[in-house]
């Protein structure tokens, strides 16, 4: 049986992108264990990825966006980076700033 088309694109798209993929999966393991110190390095880099991941995402539904299909093709758009969170569980949080409030 074959693989789903937006598994498909995924592993595509990680061959196409090795290096930065890997770059990324490496500070990703680095934010996990000191969040704070890290922090710089995982946004840069988790922005390429972002950025990346968004235009494959935009090439597996650009297609479909439109007409009958829309429902289809938020849901292929949402199991394609669940796909992603599977190998970067925190890759929601690139570019999300944290400041501590001292009180």
């Amino acid at each position: 049986m074959a693989a789903a088309k937006y598994k498909q694109y995924f592993t595509q798209m990680e061959e196409q992108n090795k290096e930065i993929f890997a770059d990324f999966f490496r500070v990703h393991q680095l934010f996990e264990l000191d969040g704070t110190k890290y922090e710089e390095e995982f946004h840069k880099t988790g922005q390429r990825v972002v950025d990346v991941i968004r235009d494959w995402d935009r090439r597996l539904c650009s297609a479909m966006g439109r007409g009958a299909f829309s429902q289809y093709s938020q849901t292929l758009s949402e199991k394609f980076w669940d796909e992603a969170r599977k190998t970067f569980p925190l890759i929601d949080r690139v570019g999300v700033r944290v400041k501590k409030k001292v009180v």
